[in-house]
């Protein structure tokens, strides 16, 4: 088996982490960058086995701070970033790789969240990701999953967060249908409950206007002929101790029971009048557009009662770390399917990751390339002909735009952004606009992506095992020296005219392809 290495991580010719012996007991961290709040939880793994050992959280309101303009307010990014602070104290000492941190909703719909996550990833000192509403929903279910008994049946989980509702139905470990929706308890309560105030018309309004939201997924959930419903996160864990304070159900949360908290809320008339035991006050200001979707929901898909988990997002991105830490990276499940689904040649794809992974092992040290870059341009090795399945005549272009639309378990939107970047560019001309809309710090590295993926496209060219024998591979800043073995370019008159070819290309980014 032959690898590369990036740092301190092998990565095999498909893509996997080579199983390193790991350490009997290591710390990970997950935090999510909610619309209302944020978390962290700290956990130990020791044997494979997850222990949560801290919890921290913050009402931070991100979501209330989008303006009219569609971008956050300096306040909100101001209490967003002084948490983020407190935050990185506790995950200082924590390797980069044991710390996964995403943003949701709010910073997906954010026209400035760009220059936000910049100044957010610099104060925590790790990563930040934002993820699709798909892959949130997909993460709940995996933290909700592992905060259960076992069952064979299918389960229906819900999470509602500040800017975005959950729903999920899937069986065992395995999330079988995903959707999310544009509903949260922030934009809710923003929308119909301005100012706190509670009277019976803002109540009808909202549950209205969850109904529509949920009415093209309705009938699926209704039919799907799951066994049991779970609610996770924020709201449902407030509703659900009010509940229980109230003395309205034992166990669970009733339709009956959200009806009992609305009417004491619409009496009650305004925020400021509101006693619910149970509630806490930071929780107030949303709890009513939260509420609304929940009753809406029960209506809606016909719920009878639902039990309340501990688990979620937080929890799932914990586990789905430890998925790649054991080498079952969800992300490789992903390409494989789509491979399948878009009829894409995987002998074709590993000839060309193996070949790219070549040209990457001589490069890595002088162009200061990291895991990520090396992960990202076997990801792209392996999808490059996903446009093939609309049309021959511009492929790169259609296979750009698919997987940056295509929901891509696994995969952050940053790394469907930057992977369908790679493939826009694999061949034909490179524009030096395409780069501009890249943060400028990544354009380089991006460059250098792309020079190593349309190489090894050229390379295979013919489609076969056999290429063009290189002896050396020499990498400056700004120029690659290929040097092949004696007369295998004129063995190889394809890989030879493409080399020419690319020479002019590279030209126009102003990079030198230099071959013998």
């Amino acid at each position: 088996m032959w690898f590369i290495r990036v740092s301190s991580t092998s990565i095999t010719a498909p893509g996997r982490t080579v199983k390193k012996q790991q350490p009997k007991q290591q710390y990970l961290a997950a935090i999510d960058l909610g619309s209302n709040s944020f978390h962290m939880v700290i956990a130990r793994v020791e044997d494979g086995h997850i222990h949560i050992l801290d919890n921290l959280k913050e009402m931070v309101r991100l979501g209330a701070g989008l303006n009219k303009d569609g971008e956050l307010s300096e306040e909100s990014r101001k209490r967003a970033l002084s948490c983020l602070e407190r935050f990185s104290e506790r995950v200082t000492d924590f390797p980069q790789e044991n710390v996964v941190a995403v943003g949701t909703n709010t910073l997906r719909l954010a026209k400035n969240s760009r220059p936000f996550l910049r100044n957010a990833r610099k104060t925590l000192g790790h990563k930040i990701s934002v993820i699709g509403g798909k892959e949130e929903a997909r993460l709940v279910y995996l933290g909700v999953s592992h905060s259960l008994v076992e069952e064979d049946a299918k389960r229906f989980v819900m999470d509602i967060g500040g800017g975005s509702t959950e729903l999920i139905i899937g069986q065992n470990f395995e999330p079988q249908h995903l959707r999310s929706l544009e509903m949260g308890c922030v934009s809710m309560s923003r929308q119909f409950f301005r100012d706190g105030n509670l009277e019976k018309k803002n109540w009808k309004k909202a549950v209205i206007t969850a109904h529509l939201k949920l009415r093209p997924v309705r009938r699926y959930f209704q039919k799907a002929d799951w066994n049991s419903a779970t609610g996770a996160s924020g709201t449902i864990k407030a509703v659900g101790r009010v509940v229980n304070k109230l003395g309205l159900e034992p166990y669970s949360i009733t339709l009956e029971s959200l009806y009992a908290i609305r009417d004491i809320m619409i009496r009650a008339g305004h925020l400021d009048k509101l006693d619910l035991p149970g509630l806490k006050s930071d929780r107030e200001p949303v709890f009513a557009g939260g509420l609304a979707v929940l009753i809406a929901t029960f209506e809606a898909l016909k719920i009878q009662n639902m039990q309340v988990s501990e688990g979620a997002l937080r929890e799932g991105l914990l586990y789905e770390h430890l998925g790649r830490i054991q080498s079952e990276d969800t992300r490789l499940k992903t390409v494989s399917s789509v491979q399948q689904r878009f009829q894409i040649s995987q002998k074709h794809a590993r000839r060309v990751s193996k070949k790219a992974h070549q040209l990457l092992t001589a490069c890595e040290k002088t162009w200061g390339l990291r895991l990520e870059d090396a992960e990202l341009l076997h990801w792209a090795s392996s999808l490059h002909e996903i446009g093939l399945a609309v049309s021959l005549s511009g492929y790169q272009k259609h296979g750009a735009y698919l997987l940056e639309n295509a929901d891509l378990p696994g995969f952050s939107l940053w790394e469907q952004a930057r992977m369908s970047f790679l493939v826009r560019c694999h061949r034909k001309k490179i524009s030096k606009k395409l780069f501009t809309t890249l943060s400028e710090h990544y354009q380089q590295t991006a460059l250098k992506l792309v020079i190593l993926l349309r190489l090894a496209v050229l390379l295979h060219r013919s489609r076969k095992e056999e290429t063009a024998i290189i002896e050396d591979i020499t990498a400056t800043e700004n120029s690659l020296s290929l040097h092949f073995a004696k007369n295998e370019l004129i063995k190889h008159p394809l890989q030879l005219a493409s080399l020419e070819q690319e020479t002019k290309f590279l030209q126009n980014v102003d990079f030198d392809l230099i071959f013998s």
